[in-house]
């Protein structure tokens, strides 16, 4: 770590080491984080071009499908590219403000992208339960109206951790052992007070996502009592395969989610490179997947990307 020390005139920068103990390796893990991203990049923006060209797919699924996408690239984007630079050219470097600006816009994009998850299940529930007035409760207006709710939720969750951040004091050691600036990566090496940081973290990032998983329970728990009054069982899977796609991206979305919040909060035990590489599932691994399975699973979004490949 001596290679890492800091000059009283680089008190405000912050060294990234990337994953700690596997430095050495830093060069083939590079390669599928380039992978992923790369697949990523095209796989979303095929879908927003695809979306926005095809009028027959203004609808408020696509719609919803395209904000969906948005947050995935912004979650990728805000962590990979300084990740390969890390990889590559050793630029560990990240100044103070550059680093909360990382922080901030990753947890406003986290905290939008499970809002978006919810109006996804919503979505499916009118579809499903209440099809007869399906156009007027979910007008295109109104789905714009649900993406900026999300996002003005999404900034006033996050607000306060940048804020505090900003106001911690730093010890001469400014070394974060992770590949980008998370919240909490960030307040381990302060020499202030954590209690509100550590409090409102698991407060908030317990209730945020909690409420969001109960409301897509509840949502499902009603579209599957309705499948279940239907008699016709092609009516069943038909109604089935509508969710399927969003279920999937669901789970891609929260199990890495949850399981490397928790892992980060009570499995001290568990090796900081393990726990490094689960937080990096999460950035890398549902923006590669999810336009894959809403291309796999939706007919008409899947027919209309066919068609636009063709004719290149």
């Amino acid at each position: 770590m001596a290679g890492f020390n800091l000059t009283p005139s680089d008190m405000s920068t912050f060294v990234l080491t990337g994953i700690p103990g596997l430095e050495d390796a830093h060069a083939w893990i590079s390669i599928p984080f380039a992978t992923c991203y790369i697949i990523s990049l095209f796989g979303n923006f095929s879908v927003l071009f695809v979306v926005g060209k095809e009028q027959t797919l203004h609808q408020p699924m696509y719609l919803l499908l395209c904000m969906l996408v948005l947050t995935d690239l912004g979650i990728s984007t805000c962590v990979v590219p300084k990740a390969l630079c890390i990889f590559w050219f050793n630029l560990k470097g990240i100044t103070l403000s550059g680093c909360l600006t990382q922080t901030a816009f990753l947890g406003v994009v986290s905290a939008t992208h499970s809002a978006v998850l919810v109006a996804m299940a919503f979505d499916r529930y009118v579809a499903i339960c209440n099809p007869l007035r399906y156009a007027t409760i979910l007008s295109n207006a109104r789905i714009a109206k649900l993406g900026l709710v999300s996002l003005i939720r999404g900034i006033v969750y996050v607000l306060p951790v940048p804020l505090v951040l900003s106001r911690l004091p730093f010890c001469d050691n400014r070394i974060i052992p992770h590949t980008y600036c998370e919240g909490m990566a960030v307040a381990k090496i302060s020499c202030g007070d954590l209690t509100f940081l550590r409090l409102y973290g698991l407060v908030m990032g317990l209730v945020l996502t909690g409420i969001d998983l109960l409301l897509i329970a509840l949502s499902y728990c009603l579209i599957i009592r309705v499948i279940f009054g239907i008699s016709s069982r092609k009516a069943h899977l038909k109604a089935l395969n509508t969710c399927t796609a969003h279920i999937g991206v669901m789970l891609m979305s929260y199990t890495p989610y949850l399981f490397s919040n928790l892992t980060h909060r009570f499995g001290q035990d568990i090796a900081p490179h393990v726990h490094i590489i689960l937080v990096n599932v999460y950035v890398l691994v549902p923006p590669m997947l999810n336009p894959i399975i809403y291309g796999v699973k939706a007919q008409e979004l899947r027919d209309k990307m066919r068609k636009n490949i063709c004719r290149m």
